[in-house]
């Protein structure tokens, strides 16, 4: 059996938790699981140590801390922006995720956190910065 090392590449499936237990995204939903290779820069450094060694068959749970998961909150990554702006059938309304063109044309997913007037707030960061999660990794193969 291989086990996962660096520069393997890996397919598994994942569910993420948050504490109180309630699922914030599972490849199960899609039916597909996921591939990665290790050291791509896909995942946190602190989560590819915890799949080191794990080989295919073997199912874990890895609690990470916020800073080893997505991140703390950037305040760099929160927007205002003229209500203007938001045109067509969009509904712009607090809890709305949006898709919007980032500076480079890939499309980025964010959130309207505020509307006050004219001015919408727009939150850029990972919806889970912040927040300690919990993978539930199943191995499925090791290349």
């Amino acid at each position: 059996m291989t086990t996962i090392s660096q520069d393997s590449a890996v397919t598994l499936h994942f569910t993420i938790k948050l504490k109180d237990g309630s699922v914030a995204d599972s490849t199960h939903n899609f039916g597909k699981p996921a591939k990665l290779v290790i050291g791509d820069g896909s995942l946190s450094d602190n989560f590819e140590q915890c799949l080191l060694g794990l080989q295919a068959g073997d199912s874990q749970s890895i609690e990470l801390a916020a800073a080893d998961a997505f991140g703390a909150p950037n305040p760099d990554n929160i927007h205002y922006m003229d209500r203007s702006k938001f045109v067509g059938d969009a509904e712009v309304e607090v809890g709305t995720i949006m898709a919007f063109s980032g500076p480079d044309g890939m499309e980025i997913p964010g959130i309207i956190t505020d509307i006050a007037g004219d001015s919408v707030t727009v939150d850029f960061n990972h919806p889970l910065a912040g927040q300690d999660v919990i993978f539930d990794v199943e191995i499925l193969s090791v290349e």
